[in-house]
């Protein structure tokens, strides 16, 4: 029963998470047609960012997951999804409406990403919630990563790429249909905004989110413009113009890595401590920060061998940031305190995702990735911090 449930959750979502990157996926489609500007392709990602940002403070306020059937607010956000994103096809190719679309898309998977890790955090235990987490991101991120296949395999029309994501999203609405809740689903507490400050109060939450808040700082502007630098750096080693279906194959298989990294890391913080875990991702991710600019250019299998494992490490992470804060939340606002991070974290995306083109544009890819490094560095220290604390003693069953 449980691994049933807990694969058609994680199914579910990957199909319905296809709708977040597909409007990045298509965007360099869309400006080959119509001559769009890095900054309008940056907003298509960057109106997702603020409409999730939106959408989850939102639906913590109104208290929807306390009082809808989970299955049911996800499946009706997924098809809200859906339908924004497809109503892209019907408006004029680089329309201030189309950045209004991938906003409404936003505030729709804010009742998609949380919910389902709800779902799935009803079905683990203590000794394995690093990897329910884990396997949850993992469906994240193949569900960010499928529009870029489609790209690679779809004649690299950006419509199609669009259509597809949004019959995927269907398909993932009505896997709910099948779903049933765990032993140990129940509400979350309604959500306080007083309750913000007691996330910077208690010393260990504060730490927690200062790592995670590092991650994000490199973790979407990665997944943004990885494809726009693979792209760039083929064409810079071939001398001619760029093969688009080879950026985007590339892409696909650099962000989907991160669904192992998730998986992996989730089963290893659940042994080992989520922050040894933690800051070995972040190292590791900023170490491929620094190289991005030096592999720039060379042979291809080189430079994607690098990306590869950068996808792998950038999201590995992820997940045991917010297993960290379920664990050192105080008793009945463990729902607070994970809104408020996940509230926080793609606010900040919002800030990276904007500057790329503008740092690209002045110094290059190479500085502009390395930029990115400043995140994982920051966090690395604050989870060194909160390993050195009596909190740790509370993480992973005692093994910090």
């Amino acid at each position: 029963m449980k691994p049933r449930n807990l694969g058609l959750i994680t199914l579910a979502q990957v199909l319905a998470l296809s709708i977040w990157f597909a409007g990045t996926a298509a965007g360099p489609g869309m400006a080959r047609e119509a001559a769009l500007s890095p900054g309008f392709l940056a907003l298509l990602t960057s109106a997702v960012q603020a409409g999730f940002v939106v959408g989850t403070l939102a639906s913590a306020v109104l208290g929807l997951a306390d009082r809808l059937d989970p299955r049911r607010l996800f499946a009706a956000a997924t098809l809200l999804g859906a339908l924004a994103n497809a109503c892209i096809l019907l408006l004029p190719v680089g329309a201030e409406a189309v950045v209004l679309a991938r906003f409404a898309t936003g505030v729709a998977l804010a009742g998609v990403y949380p919910v389902g890790m709800k779902l799935a955090a009803g079905w683990a235990d203590r000794n394995d919630a690093g990897m329910v987490v884990g396997l949850l991101v993992g469906g994240l991120t193949l569900g960010s990563a499928s529009p870029h296949l489609v790209n690679a395999f779809g004649g690299l029309d950006w419509r199609l790429t669009l259509a597809a994501a949004s019959l995927s999203a269907v398909a993932g609405a009505a896997l709910m249909a099948l779903v049933r809740l765990g032993p140990r689903h129940a509400p979350a507490p309604p959500f306080r905004p007083s309750a913000a400050l007691r996330l910077w109060r208690n010393r260990g939450t504060r730490l927690a989110t200062l790592g995670y808040l590092g991650h994000m700082w490199e973790l979407y502007a990665m997944w943004t413009w990885v494809g726009l630098y693979l792209a760039a750096s083929f064409a810079a080693w071939r001398g001619i113009g760029p093969d688009p279906a080879e950026a985007s194959l590339a892409s696909f298989a650099v962000i989907a890595a991160g669904a192992l990294g998730c998986v992996a890391a989730g089963l290893l913080a659940d042994r080992v401590g989520r922050v040894r875990v933690t800051v070995a991702a972040m190292a590791v991710s900023g170490g491929c920060c620094l190289l991005a600019g030096p592999v720039f250019g060379l042979h291809p299998a080189l430079t994607i061998a690098v990306c590869l494992v950068w996808g792998v490490a950038v999201v590995a992470d992820s997940a045991q940031f917010s297993a960290s804060i379920a664990e050192l939340a105080d008793a009945g606002l463990t729902g607070t305190m994970l809104t408020v991070q996940t509230s926080l974290g793609f606010a900040l995306t919002l800030i990276t995702i904007q500057l790329m083109p503008l740092v690209v544009a002045a110094i290059g890819w190479g500085g502009a990735f390395a930029a990115l490094a400043v995140g994982p560095a920051l966090g690395c220290l604050a989870m060194l911090a909160l390993g050195r604390s009596a909190d740790a003693t509370r993480l992973a069953g005692g093994r910090g």
